[in-house]
């Protein structure tokens, strides 16, 4: 055995560890469910960015760049890293209200409907138990390359790791191991960036070789490659992709149960927008390192047949033994704090969405939530042997499904009155429906859709026709518009003038933030590329719209962030404060 299969041990022991521990503290379904409400913001961010990024980052994505598109995924970002603030304003922060155990019973509160809650509760434990398997097999490929085992051996000992632990702790475990696994690989993404580059002589050398590379030409261009042999025929549609992709995945992040379930824990709406502000802006910057680090490779090895082993092959072979394992260490810290989510998220909607009773007790509903995460990971377990890894393709199929169903649904349950529970429930299954069937019909080849008609698009689209159509016809009941007239009003204690002023403090850091993102990368990457292509720069490149783009981006979030609590919180915590002004004068 090696040093790194080592450091995965220690890894999962302090794992089940915490997970022991956290355990112990759950007293009823508060707690598992929902870590009983009161996760700072720190938890908050460390579960939001580890459920989100997972093996799909470090292994899926950064195969993805050392095939050639490293900074088209960062067009991709760009997008999808807005819908943190964006679901945290204009949805999270109103599901906090509802204090609900689940988003599926939010949508039966909302509507009035139980039907609501089971449909939604459905397509939660269909979307996240193929999310499951991509992220199971992630972290097996990871074991058996690291180990030199088996697949399937490997495959067991990921599952028994998240399944035990996930069983015991519920959320309370979830969240305290996301953020422990959430600081250990971004420090180690950052730590080891320097030795993916140092081969080349540092960063400016390496995009200088890479922008000239014949092996990959365009590997780092903005669009990446294109033409014969590449994913898209030219830069029009590889851009079209990640603008699609990218509008879809910040529904994903926006609305998502994995992403918006973690608001139900926050402490305070001020937590929620706080941890949205970071979240976005840690993806942001941790994305331009991962991208660059998967790209980087190639000029070591160019032959490495299967993509999404490249950074386990750069812990072994490009780092020093103690870096090394700290970097595989990170990334099997991401799948499993992924999996421990998706899991006890499946158990929970199971057991509180669609088979729960009236007549069962706390104790009973907890041991049920245990017996269907059981059966779930064990479901997770078969599909996983039995499916050819396609970690990437798989998680972008299971996310877009929430975009679909989800994504108008969840918006307007907040933002109008008219949307009924028939209107609702009807646009959640079509678009579900039709964007399985269209990426089925896509894949058996029986359809050749082009870029700009993706699933997603079909999917959100029929969604949102059909809630328009139905709502002309239906009446929202006298419960439903009671419940969203209760949830639009934003409780007294948030309007603590301390607790504003705090928030404010992280829009202003994002908006800083981008705006140095947005120059750094004109310097760092559009400049050096233009010189080593010998070409003239120009701020109307391509690169440099992408660098300008992909700061701006992250400047505008802060902005809205900011506008948005002024607007919804500061004046009235600016009229709290005159009396503690006056008070503190005449003292």
């Amino acid at each position: 055995m090696n040093i790194y299969f080592w450091g995965l041990l220690v890894s999962i022991a302090v794992y089940l560890l915490v997970g022991n521990y956290a355990g112990r503290k759950v007293q009823g379904l508060d707690d598992y469910y929902v870590a009983g409400r009161k996760a700072p913001t720190l938890l908050i961010v460390g579960t939001l960015v580890a459920s989100f990024l997972s093996t799909t980052a470090f292994l899926a994505e950064t195969g993805f760049a050392y095939d050639g598109y490293a900074f088209l995924m960062l067009a991709l970002v760009a997008i999808n890293t807005s819908g943190y603030v964006i679901g945290a304003l204009f949805f999270g922060r109103f599901v906090r209200r509802s204090k609900s155990l689940t988003i599926p019973e939010f949508f039966a509160k909302r509507f009035d409907s139980r039907a609501m809650q089971v449909l939604a509760g459905f397509t939660t434990v269909i979307g996240l138990t193929a999310y499951l398997l991509a992220v199971t097999q992630g972290g097996s490929i990871l074991i058996s390359d690291v180990v030199g085992i088996p697949y399937g051996v490997a495959l067991i000992m990921v599952w028994l790791g998240y399944m035990v632990f996930t069983l015991y702790s519920g959320s309370r475990g979830v969240v305290l191991t996301d953020t422990i696994m959430f600081l250990l690989f971004t420090l180690v993404s950052i730590v080891a960036f320097p030795y993916l580059l140092g081969e080349e002589g540092g960063w400016n050398a390496t995009l200088s070789a890479l922008a000239t590379s014949e092996a990959k030409p365009g590997i780092v261009a903005w669009h990446g490659m294109t033409g014969e042999g590449a994913y898209w025929a030219s830069g029009k549609d590889a851009l079209i992709w990640a603008l699609v992709l990218g509008v879809s995945w910040s529904l994903v992040l926006a609305v998502s149960p994995w992403q918006t379930s973690r608001y139900l824990m926050a402490r305070s709406e001020h937590v929620v927008v706080r941890s949205a502000c970071i979240s976005g802006l840690v993806l942001a910057v941790l994305y331009v390192v991962l991208m660059m680090s998967g790209a980087a490779v190639n000029l070591v090895n160019p032959d490495i047949e299967v993509s999404e082993r490249v950074m386990v092959w750069a812990g072994m072979n490009m780092m020093p033994a103690f870096t090394g394992t700290l970097l595989i260490s990170g990334i099997m810290a991401a799948a499993l704090s992924s999996c421990s989510t998706f899991l006890s998220l499946i158990g929970f909607s199971v057991s509180n969405d669609i088979v729960k009773s009236t007549r069962w007790s706390e104790q009973k509903t907890l041991r049920m939530s245990r017996y269907i995460m059981f059966f779930a990971a064990l479901t997770s377990l078969i599909l996983a042997y039995f499916q050819p890894p396609a970690v990437m393709w798989i998680t972008y199929f299971a996310g877009t499904l929430f975009a679909s169903s989800w994504g108008p649904v969840a918006f307007m349950s907040i933002w109008s009155r008219r949307i009924s529970a028939p209107a609702a429930f009807v646009g959640m299954l079509v678009g579900f429906v039709i964007n399985i069937g269209a990426k089925l019909l896509d894949n058996a080849g029986m359809v050749a859709l082009p870029v700009y008609l993706d699933p997603f698009i079909l999917g959100f689209a029929s969604n949102l026709i059909c809630i328009l159509v139905i709502s002309r016809f239906t009446q929202p009941t006298t419960a439903a518009l009671a419940y969203f007239e209760a949830i639009r009003r934003t409780p007294e204690e948030e309007f603590d003038p301390a607790e504003v002023k705090k928030t404010l403090v992280w829009p202003v850091v994002v908006m800083v933030s981008g705006l140095a993102i947005a120059g750094l990368l004109v310097v760092f990457y559009a400049i050096p590329y233009a010189a080593a292509l010998g070409r003239d720069f120009s701020l109307l490149s391509g690169e440099s719209l992408l660098s300008i783009g992909y700061g701006t981006s992250v400047f505008c979030v802060g902005l809205l962030a900011y506008w948005q609590v002024r607007r919804v919180y500061g004046r009235k915590a600016a009229l709290r404060a005159i009396p503690t002004r006056h008070s503190e004068a005449h003292s």
